[in-house]
């Protein structure tokens, strides 16, 4: 109903009715509006609510931290600092800002996993995961300070998290990412539930939590840096999604936790993406500040609770 209601809603408003219509006519505003500017950014949406809310379920039961998000591997610091050097220095780079995001995912990615080498528990990974991040985010401060102020608008909307702009291109460079992704956390579930036995257990039943907690980070980098790319750093989808699913599932498995994960996160997203767009029209708010906003307000209800 969300996805079908971020087609219709927005300026200028589209009927149910006029929905396939909308698809069919090309030429028109209405395909315009909905098939080429509405439909691929529900899709993003929908896409990279999902895969944030599966990674923020793989760090959690991999570290065995409810506060292991995706902003903790140096991923999301990791693009938006790559974005932010090539504004504030006047880098010239074909395709972006979705080029340098991307690289810049994957260089943060794999600074994180060159410094957890060494770390033997959860507790150091997370540590370390947390320490490149704030270096990296160091590097995006002294950068965006650096920058001229007609360009820090833009560049602050892509910080905070933004869906504006995306294109059935900017979906179509996400795909060999989820094409690879999605096999390898299917992969990584025997690990997940091995791991949230706890090392020492896990070590005497004959496995090696240090090596699977490796591989399963090295699946959660990758697939974060498929989202920050396009969207910019989502915020706490990634903490939200996995807590609501676990109550909501409490007794489930490491299988059934995934799919409401995705599910939750494509839902978190979807509206998010919808307030933002139609909220303050025709000013537009920032995916990632509203995202991060109501993961505040219900962990900070769930507190409460207990």
């Amino acid at each position: 109903m969300l996805f079908v209601a971020s087609l219709m809603l927005g300026e200028p408003f589209v009927g149910i009715n006029r929905l396939p219509h909308a698809f069919t006519s090309e030429g028109e505003v209405e395909h315009a509006v909905v098939a080429l500017l509405r439909a691929p950014r529900a899709v993003l949406a929908v896409v990279a609510g999902a895969l944030l809310g599966v990674v923020g379920l793989m760090l959690r039961e991999s570290l065995r931290n409810p506060l292991a998000v995706p902003e903790m591997l140096g991923v999301s610091s990791g693009a938006s600092a790559a974005v932010a050097a090539c504004v504030a220095w006047g880098v010239q780079v074909p395709g972006a800002p979705l080029v340098p995001a991307l690289l810049g995912a994957a260089v943060g990615g794999a600074l994180t996993m060159f410094a957890i080498r060494g770390a033997s528990s959860s507790a150091a990974v997370l540590l370390v995961g947390a320490a490149v991040s704030a270096a990296l985010h160091a590097l995006m401060l002294t950068a965006l300070s650096l920058s001229d102020s007609r360009e820090q608008g833009v560049l602050v909307r892509y910080l905070l998290g933004s869906l504006a702009g995306a294109t059935w291109e900017t979906v179509a460079v996400m795909a060999p990412g989820l094409v690879v992704g999605i096999p390898l956390v299917v992969l990584t579930i025997p690990a997940l539930g091995l791991l949230r036995l706890g090392d020492d257990t896990a070590a005497t039943l004959g496995g090696a939590p240090a090596r699977a907690r490796a591989v399963i980070l090295a699946v959660a980098c990758a697939l974060t840096a498929v989202v920050v790319g396009p969207c910019g750093p989502v915020a706490w989808t990634g903490f939200l999604a996995p807590e609501l699913a676990r109550r909501i599932c409490p007794q489930g498995t490491q299988r059934a936790w995934l799919g409401w994960s995705a599910a939750l996160g494509a839902l978190l997203v979807v509206t998010a993406d919808l307030l933002a767009r139609t909220l303050l029209h025709p000013v537009e708010l920032p995916v990632g500040g509203l995202t991060a906003v109501v993961a505040i307000c219900v962990g900070a209800l769930l507190l409460v609770r207990r």
